[in-house]
């Protein structure tokens, strides 16, 4: 079993690395700021799915393949980036929803994403946007395995429920950069009105994020 301070510690160290801005953060933030706090949660939900199946896949040794395995790591790397440059894309060539600037408009704008197919399509988005993305799985792979004791006996079942508890932490602080983002568009008067050029910025980061997986190359390699 893991001791009471090596477990405070992997908490800790998790909140830290879920502070830390990448592409799923940037995805809970556009929508929020989009489409205010209900979507920001969703986003984050779907996020938080994606990493289950990392755990999963990574309890079992998909996660070992990909790190021994350039083939594998390529093949799903070329996958993510793919589908990272194909939202940035999407976001840039979004157009703007016609009299965003006035309050009814805008208004009804900031409504329509709540019905739930709309909100289906944000938790699926969040979702591959995380399951996409192989350095999650090398992530798991490095980050959850020092926390577990060398004398365990089922390895495979003290790296899932460490993966489920780094997961658990990462909805509350999910959950803030939904809510931080939701408060800014409430209050900021020009974030309101330049609403529209959010996807552009977001889908520039999208493709930045999506060509630096691109390039990147397999850990350890």
């Amino acid at each position: 079993m893991i001791e009471t301070h090596q477990l405070l510690l992997f908490i800790a160290a998790g909140w830290l690395l879920n502070l830390t801005p990448g592409p799923d953060v940037l995805y809970i933030v556009t929508n929020a700021l989009k489409s205010g706090v209900r979507a920001g949660f969703v986003a984050g939900f779907g996020i938080t799915a994606g990493c289950f199946v990392h755990i999963v896949a990574a309890a079992v040794g998909v996660g070992a393949l990909l790190a021994a395995s350039a083939a594998a790591f390529t093949a799903l790397k070329w996958v993510g980036a793919a589908y990272l440059l194909w939202m940035g894309v999407r976001m840039l060539w979004a157009r703007a929803p016609a009299g965003a600037a006035g309050g009814a408009d805008l208004a009804a704008a900031r409504a329509a994403p709540s019905a739930p197919a709309s909100l289906k399509k944000v938790f699926l988005g969040g979702f591959w946007t995380n399951v996409l993305n192989p350095k999650v799985a090398i992530f798991f792979l490095a980050f959850v395995p020092q926390f577990i004791a060398p004398g365990t006996e089922n390895k495979a079942w003290a790296f899932v429920l460490l993966g489920v508890l780094f997961n658990i932490n990462a909805i509350p602080v999910n959950a803030g950069w939904a809510l931080a983002a939701a408060w800014m568009a409430r209050r900021q008067g020009a974030i309101q009105r330049g609403m529209h050029w959010l996807d552009r910025v977001a889908g520039a980061m999208f493709i930045g994020f999506g060509i630096r997986l691109a390039l990147s190359e397999r850990p350890g390699a």
